[in-house]
């Protein structure tokens, strides 16, 4: 039996005040990495643009374009900034992870999503449409639902720790899947597709993007017993650790630019930014085990945030050529009252490969077929003119 009179006040008081000084340091460190979270997605949404920028120059000085295996953006000063605000954004992201939960860092990648997508609007000439900004909410709103139901990460404190997690068998089976999967796509698939479909260099650097954050948390790990005085530099997974983060890098940012040189920044941001945080969440699960801890209104949450992400890659890719903006909406809702029939309620974004026939032509075939006046006429840009 505890005698209680026997307590101390003092160390009553001593421990709340521990306490409070614990849970103020715990609050502290959670706004830090919230604050390093926040501004490493607006580097790297500013890094796509810089990217794309770069590219766009070398392709009008008659460059080989990256998306056609040449190199030349490496003499390209403003592909160098554009890598240089990345390396800055990821570095903000991997400092993040040492003060706020994996869970809440990883998805707050959406807003370099928003950040690309204004910024592109702005510098690029770029135009993202209604269906596109639908998506594009829609992928944030799914990703949200995702932080609020994801399970909290298991601790692991040391390398050797880090060691046993990567010993498991169903961590070495789904490595084994990504390495196959990815020479796959690599030397089969993206040669034949690769040029018509962004999915192909999109997949390649996701599902190789989650091994490196693997990677990159056991790094954090190392430099942590670093910091406190530990050995680390002579642990061979320590450098295991480095080269593969290295090599997994350096495929990602080869593929990468080839999706920027070949496809739309607004397509290949949230895209990617979709597929590169379902397969790290799948990795971090698989790794840590943290879905045997998943209650079923979190596993619920989860799947609901995830088909919410694929509802939103859907609108954003599949009408990503439909000019359907809230200028056009009048016209629509205006037909729609005088009971006509509307054989072709949308029209594809103009381009050299569409544009077959001359433009008075298809002004007055559309005309007779109802889909707006003849005295309103579809300029070259996609915009109507009345």
């Amino acid at each position: 039996t505890i005698n209680t009179t026997a307590v101390n006040p003092c160390s009553i008081r001593l421990y709340i005040y521990k306490s409070m000084d614990s849970d103020a340091a715990h609050s502290s460190d959670f706004y830090t990495g919230l604050a390093l979270a926040v501004s490493s997605t607006i580097f790297i949404g500013c890094s796509f643009i810089l990217k794309k920028k770069g590219l766009l120059r070398l392709a009008k000085k008659g460059s080989t374009r990256a998306g056609q295996g040449g190199y030349a953006y490496l003499k390209e000063w403003m592909w160098w900034a554009g890598l240089l605000s990345m390396g800055i954004g990821e570095a903000a992201n991997f400092a993040a992870y040492a003060f706020a939960p994996a869970t809440l860092v990883t998805p707050l990648g959406a807003l370099s999503v928003l950040v690309s997508a204004v910024l592109s609007s702005y510098f690029l000439g770029e135009r993202l449409n209604v269906h596109g900004k639908i998506g594009c909410l829609l992928c944030i709103f799914g990703s949200t639902v995702m932080v609020l139901h994801a399970p909290q990460e298991e601790e692991v404190a040391s390398l050797s720790a880090m060691a046993e997690k990567l010993k498991d068998p169903g961590f070495i089976a789904y490595a084994v899947c990504i390495v196959v999967s990815s020479l796959v796509l690599m030397f089969i698939v993206a040669p034949r597709y690769g040029q018509k479909n962004v999915l192909v260099y999109i997949l390649i650097c996701s599902v190789i993007g989650s091994l490196s954050v693997s990677c990159v948390k056991g790094l954090g790990i190392g430099i942590k017993e670093l910091v406190a005085g530990m050995a680390v530099l002579k642990e061979p997974l320590f450098w295991a650790l480095l080269i593969f983060l290295v090599i997994c890098i350096s495929i990602q940012i080869s593929y990468l630019n080839k999706a920027l040189d070949i496809f739309n920044t607004s397509i290949v941001t949230p895209i990617y930014y979709v597929f590169f945080t379902t397969s790290v969440m799948a990795c971090s699960a698989i790794l840590f085990k943290e879905w045997l801890r998943m209650s079923i209104d979190g596993a619920t949450g989860t799947v609901s945030g995830f088909l919410t992400i694929i509802i939103g890659i859907f609108l954003l890719h599949a009408f990503k050529d439909i000019n359907f903006t809230l200028d056009s909406l009048p016209l629509y809702l205006h037909h729609g009252l005088q009971g006509g029939t509307c054989s072709q309620p949308y029209v594809a974004l103009p381009t050299e490969e569409r544009i077959t026939r001359d433009e008075s032509n298809l002004t007055k075939e559309r005309s007779m077929k109802g889909f707006y006046p003849e005295s309103s006429v579809k300029s070259s840009n996609g915009t109507f003119i009345t």
